[in-house]
């Protein structure tokens, strides 16, 4: 999630756990605990593959977020001020302001390194869009009333609960829209497709399913007020005949690693040279993708790696593109007729099957 938000949340969880003893500073302490894990953005690993991969890595995990949260605890049990407050509770305190930083990105799309060392795949569970109003506002609302009246505990706790509730409505609506999906996705053949749902930007309203199918995946848009209108599906080409030549790197494989399947894979004239691309789907918009990244350049007709992978700008809109989409986004959250199609913001290269009704 956005910094505002775990910075919110820490602060929300810090009052609940010791607002009732610590007031104000519980507020303060458990804001900068919050916002700690994601001090590893700060680190440069050198290259564009290494960086978006790592991060959230080692200090989203909560093997290191537990050790490290109590080891604060004993420590600050040293203090003479501090012993007054039982050994668990500044357990709970401290702990509790780290790991719900990243179980709260696991919730979002980008997926998170929970169980760091362990090889395993970044854990997403999509239920929120990275910046979400709704969740955000009862925690910074909670926590104005308690900075107001200086009681840390009761409006953190209040704040909490409301966001807390919000999470269980999003979860309970994925459950919906994946229902939804079902009959569209057997229709086309595509129920044991890797898919993934998540919502659109700023709601949980409108969802995006984006299921992958060889060489093709697909977008269906699946609105709460959709009511009995069916979904619609559009196919585009991924460039899977490319997918053999990325995962030849250790860059690729990496890329491989954390997206899963849903990368698209093409070439662009770069600097004078043919040049591997491949780009995340999961993330952003069709049309909008913000994470692209360089893999091998064709020199002297064979492909080489790349010395140091580069992370390309989003796709060529313009600021007043943006906006369009963003607004026919909330135009589609209201109703589903007149159709979006996701198929008229993206590049006509790419479309291989507009929705008859697009």
């Amino acid at each position: 999630m956005d910094p505002v938000t775990q910075v919110a949340l820490g602060a929300s969880v810090g009052g609940v756990v010791l607002g009732r003893r610590l007031g104000r500073k519980s507020l303060l302490i458990g804001a900068a605990l919050g916002t700690l894990p994601d001090l590893d953005a700060l680190i440069d690993y050198g290259d564009a593959v290494a960086s978006v991969t790592e991060h959230r890595g080692f200090s989203h995990s909560l093997f290191v977020l537990t050790g490290l949260g109590s080891l604060l605890a004993l420590l600050t049990r040293q203090l003479r001020a501090a012993r007054a407050i039982p050994l668990w509770h500044w357990w709970c305190f401290y702990v509790l302001c780290l790991v719900t930083h990243p179980l709260l990105d696991a919730l979002t799309t980008y997926g998170t390194q929970l169980w760091w060392p362990l090889d395993l795949r970044p854990t997403a569970y999509p239920i929120v869009f990275i910046i979400d109003p709704l969740y955000t506002l009862p925690l910074l609302i909670g926590l104005a009333v308690a900075l107001i009246t200086g009681n840390g505990r009761h409006g953190p706790g209040w704040g909490l609960a409301l966001a807390s509730a919000y999470l269980v409505f999003a979860f309970g609506t994925r459950l919906w829209v994946e229902h939804r999906l079902e009959p569209v996705l057997a229709e086309h053949n595509l129920q044991d497709a890797p898919r993934l749902v998540q919502p659109t930007p700023f709601n949980t309203l409108l969802w995006r399913a984006t299921v992958i199918d060889g060489d093709a995946h697909h977008e269906i848009l699946v609105g709460l007020l959709d009511g009995t209108t069916s979904p619609l599906l559009e196919t585009y080409t991924r460039g899977a005949e490319l997918e053999p030549l990325a995962l030849e790197s250790a860059r690729g494989q990496r890329l491989a690693w954390f997206a899963g399947p849903f990368l698209r894979y093409e070439v662009r004239e770069l600097d004078g040279h043919e040049t591997l691309v491949a780009t995340d789907l999961r993330l952003g918009f069709p049309g909008f993708h913000p994470f692209a990244f360089t893999l091998a350049t064709h020199e002297d007709e064979v492909w080489r790696p790349v010395a140091k992978s580069m992370q390309l700008a989003s796709p060529d809109q313009a600021d007043g593109d943006r906006r369009v989409a963003l607004g026919r986004l909330v135009q589609r959250i209201r109703r589903p007729e007149p159709p979006l199609c996701t198929s008229d913001f993206v590049t006509g290269q790419w479309v291989v099957e507009r929705a008859e009704a697009c």
